[in-house]
């Protein structure tokens, strides 16, 4: 069932974000990120739209990448967890992918298999996130068994991923880099290190592929720097509809729990979204929403269904009116920093009830 609450998604928006990532690493291939329904945003949809423009997609799983393939998508596709038994790894090579080996299992699998067309693989080190991938001291053994037996097609990827990219006066991205750079030295192979943050501020990282994601959707991936001051412009904005608008006096109590209490008269529009529709339950009184342009506090605990917020400086409000949670003229990223959360949380929330629209802006 979908509700009067929208997620509007600026396709062109999308677009533009990727060529900033183009101009910021112009001598890589990228490989757009989508992921996770596109971080929310429709996988079909993005991938569509960035189709003649990004070299490579990246999902999480195989049945991300199915989901591709009969939706059309002819590009080169990249299963960034790989496969996890011998029906998906068919599955890849069915589906004409590329995986990547991040565990033993994964390697054992592959080298038991028998199949007629070997995949194209990526390689993944962990050379300091301590999630997934080999240590990086068994690299070069590792490319030598996928070698031997033409196991894989061509050279193996070689990648890995950063922890701190976010933050890029720490000292653990450029210790990630050396660590990689030793493993790999000599070896063959394609290499991909650069997350969006990467892009934008490490290119020591941005190697032969980069990998933009949340930047894509244009939320920021530098703490405390803006999207805005990076070129990026808000894909998706959520707004819902005002379906209640009513005068409150000294001492009235506002939502569950009676958490906000009003000490002079105030006005309190009703908004139909809540965090039934993926809009944060934790989000504190005084969360700014946009009515009518202005800038309004939130009032009181969010509801499943609804949420309420102060317009008592906003004249004329009135049932129907669209509020705006977030996107275009109110970052996502500033909810997501009043809210104790990040943009990919929020993004990735919506959905479900949600109408979603595509637009051309």
């Amino acid at each position: 069932m979908r509700r009067a609450a929208r997620a509007r998604i600026d396709l062109n928006a999308l677009r533009h974000n990727l060529s900033v990532a183009r101009a910021a690493a112009p001598g890589s291939r990228v490989m757009a990120v989508i992921k996770a329904d596109a971080y929310g945003h429709g996988m079909r949809e993005a991938a569509r739209a960035l189709a003649g423009l990004s070299d490579a997609f990246a999902v999480s799983c195989v049945q991300e990448a199915a989901v591709l393939r009969e939706a059309g998508i002819t590009q080169p596709l990249v299963v960034l967890q790989g496969f996890k038994d011998d029906a998906e790894l068919v599955e890849v090579v069915r589906l004409d992918a590329q995986t990547v080996l991040h565990e033993p299992g994964q390697l054992a699998c592959l080298e038991s298999s028998h199949l007629e067309t070997p995949p194209a693989v990526w390689l993944k080190l962990d050379t300091g996130m301590h999630r997934l991938g080999f240590a990086p001291v068994e690299a070069a053994a590792l490319v030598q068994r996928l070698r031997t037996g033409d196991l894989v097609a061509g050279h193996p990827g070689l990648m890995t991923h950063l922890a701190c990219a976010d933050e890029p006066a720490r000292p653990e991205s450029e210790t990630q880099l050396r660590a990689f750079d030793e493993a790999v030295a000599g070896l063959p192979g394609e290499q991909s290190i650069a997350n969006s943050a990467a892009v934008l501020r490490m290119p020591a990282a941005h190697r032969d592929w980069v990998r933009p994601g949340i930047m894509l959707y244009g939320a920021s991936p530098l703490i405390g720097v803006s999207a805005e001051s990076m070129g990026l412009r808000p894909v998706m904005t959520v707004g819902a509809p005002v379906v209640a608008v009513k005068p409150l006096r000294p001492g009235d109590a506002v939502g569950y729990g009676g958490t906000y209490v009003c000490e002079r008269p105030r006005t309190l529009a009703i908004v139909a979204i809540g965090y039934g529709d993926g809009y944060p339950r934790h989000a504190p009184s005084g969360t700014p929403v946009l009515v009518r342009g202005h800038r309004c506090p939130l009032m009181g605990r969010v509801s499943m269904d609804m949420l309420g917020v102060d317009v008592t400086d906003v004249p004329d409000v009135r049932v129907g009116d669209m509020a705006t949670l977030w996107g275009e003229g109110l970052p996502v990223d500033e909810i997501a920093e009043v809210a104790g959360t990040i943009s990919y949380e929020l993004l990735c929330s919506v959905g479900g009830r949600l109408q979603a629209e595509y637009v051309e802006s």
